[in-house]
């Protein structure tokens, strides 16, 4: 008797959390696409994401060719990232503007790929090494989607909230190339030190690490007897960074070298 109360007050309790689902537990689905739709914005909105999910599924499935199908695809990518599976509404948002490239909302998904990525990117957590200290992949990622959004969605509302979060993705980058550079340096291992400087200059120019690298590469080029790469690093430091207060050490090097 005691299990079967339990059993009735456990289907009481699904069913207040959503009028649409039954005292039996079974979801109870509208008579057309739009009404199944706007149900499942209403379960959203009332936190209830596994009936949500049901009505966005039972949309895209038995309506596959009305406007709310997808729609309704790109509610269900937004509950995976509210959900804090963004490798997975990554994926999600991709798939729709593959499948929906004109739709009205494709920048939008397109501007959530790279969003997701960088919410799943290593954080500065402060127990954990520095966020550059740790794999990048995400960060990538990111980049790349942002980049991609920017340049092919250059109207779109969401461009300066893009614009800001490509320019934090590939900052991030740049400090773990200029964390793997000096690295290498301590090391003496000159010829990585000068492939990941090459690597963060040609990537992402006008980072803050650009005048640091810019001498720390002619320094790199010198310890492999390459003078006039070395001369070549410095001169591009006096050039593009004329007011640099390390311009007259640059000058200083470089008449050295000469």
């Amino acid at each position: 008797m005691r299990t079967f109360l339990a059993s009735l007050a456990a289907l009481a309790l699904l069913a207040c959390g959503s009028s649409r689902v039954s005292m039996s537990g079974e979801m109870k689905y509208g008579k057309t696409a739009e009404e199944n739709y706007q149900g499942g914005l209403e379960e959203l909105k009332d936190g209830n994401h596994v009936e949500a999910v049901k009505l966005f599924e039972h949309v895209r499935t038995k309506y596959p060719f009305s406007k709310f199908a997808a729609l309704s695809e790109l509610r269900l990518a937004n509950v995976k990232f509210d959900q804090g599976r963004f490798p997975e509404a990554a994926t999600a948002y991709q798939d729709f503007v593959k499948s929906h490239p004109s739709h009205e909302d494709a920048d939008y998904a397109a501007f959530r790929v790279g969003v997701s990525y960088w919410k799943d990117a290593p954080s500065d957590f402060m127990l954990f090494p520095p966020s550059h200290e740790k794999d990048q992949q995400a960060v990538r990622d990111a980049a790349d989607a942002l980049a991609s959004f920017v340049e092919k969605y250059p109207s779109s509302k969401h461009l300066e909230e893009g614009k800001k979060l490509l320019a934090q993705a590939r900052g991030r980058l740049a400090d773990h190339e200029w964390y793997a550079a000096e690295f290498y340096a301590k090391r003496d291992h000159w010829s990585a030190v000068v492939l990941r400087l090459e690597t963060l200059l040609k990537k992402y120019p006008g980072s803050r690490h650009e005048v640091d690298a810019l001498l720390k590469l002619a320094e790199a080029y010198q310890k492999l007897d390459d003078s006039y790469r070395a001369q070549q690093a410095l001169q591009q430091l006096i050039v593009k960074h004329p007011e640099s207060p390390r311009r007259a050490e640059a000058e200083r090097l470089l008449a050295k070298l000469r």
